[in-house]
């Protein structure tokens, strides 16, 4: 996400500094914008020109104090609070009083995180969805403490990258994830019960009901574990049942069984 989200700010012009913890990782990410970048190029969405102004545009660190000039951040790490947080206290302490900071969190409340800073009017929601060159959507997430200018500001931005804003409150799930994760989770009790082959499900949703990829497909692909956390952290503020993640699903994320990444999820994706 975060290869994603720096590619897309540098097509639309922005200075970009991506971040990770590690040169290794850095490298990793940097090579996915690269690999994009060329692709793109082969398929004559780009040209040769565009790529190198593009790459020129992106800058990679390993030091968080190199954050000290920018205008507005958005966090991508694991959907993992502590870690947030600890990421927004070193933000808040580096950046210009005058910056955004924005968090690409899938589910976890925004305002816990903006709370973690001294400019607590200044952090707001931005979900970008997967993979975000191609996705046309940005899921702006506003609180209770958000001013009206970070709002604007992140309307623009997101506009600036040619995206349809949509304005969630500070909520589990927000909009998409609120409507999209009961389905996927509903998805996997049908496997689990055995009312269902994954395939006909997949498909009964692809050509039933139109949409481009199945569930347990699409499961796969935004990762088990990233889903079992999303559910986790709605069902623990909500209580409702239907967010309960299944059993099925914690036992596939325990056995490493993660979708794509790992190569098995609902699917064996190791032959390719």
């Amino acid at each position: 996400m975060g290869a994603g989200i720096a590619q897309s700010c540098a097509q639309s012009g922005y200075q970009v500094m991506a971040s990770e913890i590690n040169e290794e990782l850095l490298n990793k990410g940097l090579g996915i914008i690269k690999k994009s970048l060329a692709k793109g190029v082969e398929k004559g969405k780009i040209t040769s020109e565009d790529e190198q102004a593009i790459l020129s545009r992106v800058k990679g660190t390993t030091n968080v104090e190199d954050f000290s000039d920018r205008d507005l951040v958005v966090e991508a790490v694991i959907e993992n609070m502590d870690l947030k947080k600890k990421v927004f206290a070193d933000l808040d302490r580096i950046c210009p009083a005058h910056a955004v900071l924005a968090s690409n969190t899938s589910c976890l409340s925004v305002t816990e995180i903006a709370v973690a800073t001294k400019r607590p009017e200044k952090v707001i929601g931005t979900h970008f969805f997967n993979p975000v060159p191609v996705m046309a959507l940005l899921e702006l997430v506003t609180t209770v403490i958000s001013s009206e200018e970070t709002l604007n500001t992140a309307k623009s931005f997101g506009e600036a990258l040619g995206k349809t804003v949509i304005v969630a409150q500070d909520k589990p799930g927000f909009i998409v994830n609120r409507l999209l994760g009961a389905f996927m989770l509903e998805a996997v009790r049908m496997v689990e019960a055995g009312l269902a082959t994954r395939e006909d499900i997949d498909n009964g949703m692809k050509l039933g009901a139109n949409h481009p990829m199945g569930p347990l497909t699409l499961a796969d692909f935004v990762g088990l574990d990233t889903m079992y956390y999303i559910a986790e952290s709605m069902y623990e503020e909500l209580k409702d049942p239907k967010f309960a993640p299944p059993l099925l699903l914690k036992r596939m994320v325990t056995a490493g069984h993660l979708g794509r990444k790992t190569g098995k999820g609902f699917y064996d994706y190791t032959q390719g």
